[in-house]
């Protein structure tokens, strides 16, 4: 039986629509707030209907030399066009964008974790080092 790591898929995501795309600083400081922004689509974008989505961004913090991550936050896009009408015929979509605000007092890596509703897990990481 695989284990859900084995289905968690990764690319460049300049090539592929799916991956998450970590923007923050390269160095940060110890103990001062920086903003993280996770999105989908950047270079290639992917289609937010009622039946091609991305659900969700889960992003994790793996300080360096720790054995465990640390979840930073989860965000639920809810809107895809759906409505009594029909199939993206809604008023509302929500595109697959977040920033949070977070401080480490470690350098280590992000981890961000997307679900696409037909082409299932994607991932992608960043390091974070201290000035």
């Amino acid at each position: 039986m695989a284990t859900l790591g084995e289905r968690i898929q990764s690319a460049d995501w300049k090539k592929e629509k799916h991956v998450p795309v970590i923007e923050c600083p390269d160095t940060v400081t110890a103990g001062q707030a920086f903003e993280v922004k996770c999105s989908i689509g950047k270079e290639i974008a992917h289609p937010n209907t009622t039946e091609h989505h991305i659900s969700w961004i889960q992003l994790f913090f793996q300080p360096e030399g720790d054995k465990f991550s640390y979840e930073v936050g989860r965000f639920e896009f809810s809107a895809h066009g759906e409505a009594v009408a029909g199939a993206n015929q809604g008023p509302v979509y929500t595109d697959p964008v977040v920033a949070v605000a977070m401080k480490v007092n470690k350098a280590g890596t992000l981890h961000a974790l997307s679900f696409c509703n037909i082409h299932g897990l994607w991932e992608s990481a960043k390091d974070v080092k201290l000035a």
